[in-house]
């Protein structure tokens, strides 16, 4: 029988209180979480944690009580407020020793570069009794393997480039050996034209289907901007077991919700769309006025845009409308700017002058001011001109300004796809 704990949980801890502000993001766990995953771990539940070393240590007990392993990152630096390695120490109530052969390892560093080394950097080389040290070649601080009982934590230090190969390592020596070869295997659903609560109802009779069969798969539906997330996930010793249970679920999944699912592999509304326009030969071209450049900057931002992207113009005011597409000045006195007429002659006005297959035009009110008794705040007209036919849809968008901005270009992506899709 293999020594040591065996994995089956994990919970990770980002330690820093720079995490706590908005000028910095925990990245490092998405990264962490998906490489467990991938060796057959389940996180199931991350903190961020600042540089307090009572908190930390309340929070790490309660990790230690939830899981086998505890991944920490970050607060493994020479300064004061680098609190993981102590805290770690005291919870688990272990000496820590200097570890003469880091200290070297550090002092080389800093030589190599024609610097002495200062002196708080010998924090880093304090190691817990029992644990093992991962070389840090990137940097000076190194990664630790702790056992302790039916546990183990590994500390990782805080940038990614450095965290990166230790994780690997640990991985590969320490956890992998202890998973029982299990695989955790994830995809992602994506769709788009209707509200959670009735794509969740529908899902209903497929979620304890999933659940019952040989190799279940859970599934978890989230609500993102202007679209659905159904996260689908299965766990196996045999990986494409494990792969096969959620292509099979997400081919169900798309099938019973219908055209509102645009991916079964977790893509972009406008990589999908962009891939339909190459299908098609069709060449696009959009004018906007609400959304000002967002739809045009969505279907750029997929490498190859310009096997199906021509042109886009922001026609913000109602003179540019008549004069770079063409509305006639009738319909925006007679409807208003903001109107299903005036939404179809700018996709027709920008493909036709643009030669392109296809016209997207979209115009809206995205307040906070605009709106009106008739026309509220959220009110986006969008339309699709092909050759011989326009498409044209009415919202009533909820949010703030920007959230109505990325609904409208949402609504755009989703009204081509639907018409491009065969």
């Amino acid at each position: 029988m293999q020594a040591g704990p065996s994995f089956g949980r994990a919970v990770i801890l980002a330690v820093g209180s720079e995490m706590l502000t908005p000028l910095r993001t925990d990245t490092n766990s998405l990264t962490i979480t998906d490489a467990l995953n991938a060796t057959g771990v389940e996180v199931i539940w991350k903190a961020v944690v600042g540089d307090d070393r009572d908190v930390l240590a309340t929070v790490l007990a309660r990790a230690l009580e939830d899981a086998a392993l505890v991944v920490l990152s970050g607060g493994l630096g020479p300064t004061d407020d680098d609190v993981t390695r102590d805290v770690v120490s005291a919870v688990l109530g272990l000496e820590l020793r200097e570890d003469a052969a880091i200290v070297e390892a550090i002092a080389a560093r800093f030589a190599a570069r024609g610097w002495p080394m200062p002196a708080n950097n010998r924090r880093q080389a304090h190691v817990p009794d029992g644990a093992v040290v991962l070389p840090n070649s990137l940097g000076t601080a190194p990664g630790l393997w702790i056992e302790h009982g039916d546990r183990a934590l590994l500390l990782l230090p805080g940038p990614p480039r450095e965290l990166a190969p230790l994780l690997e390592e640990a991985l590969h020596t320490h956890v992998r050996p202890r998973t029982g070869g299990r695989r955790v295997v994830r995809r992602v659903v994506r769709m788009t034209g209707r509200g959670e609560s009735l794509i969740d109802e529908l899902l209903q009779p497929c979620y304890r289907e999933w659940a019952g069969r040989e190799v279940p798969v859970r599934a978890t539906i989230l609500a993102a901007m202007g679209q659905l997330e159904l996260h689908l996930s299965a766990t196996h010793t045999d990986a494409a077991q494990a792969a096969s249970a959620v292509a099979v679920a997400a081919a169900e999944a798309c099938a019973c919700v219908g055209r509102d699912a645009f991916t079964d592999h977790g893509e972009s509304l406008e990589a999908v769309v962009g891939r339909l326009l190459v299908d098609r030969g069709w060449r696009v071209a959009v004018a906007e006025s609400c959304t000002g450049g967002l739809l045009a900057s969505r279907l750029t931002a997929e490498p190859g845009a310009s096997r199906y992207f021509d042109q886009g113009v922001v026609t913000y005011s109602n003179a540019a409308k008549v004069q770079w597409l063409g509305v006639p000045e009738t319909l925006i006195t007679e409807h208003g700017a903001v109107s299903d007429p005036v939404a179809r002659a700018m996709a027709a006005g920008i493909r036709e002058r643009a030669g392109a297959d296809v016209g997207i035009g979209v115009t809206g009110i995205a307040g906070p001011d605009g709106g009106s008794a008739g026309k509220p705040v959220g009110t986006v007209v969008i339309a699709v001109a092909l050759r011989d036919s326009v498409t044209s849809r009415t919202l009533q968008l909820m949010g703030d300004r920007e959230q109505i901005r990325f609904q409208s270009a949402q609504a755009a992506l989703d009204l081509v796809r639907r018409i491009a899709t065969p």
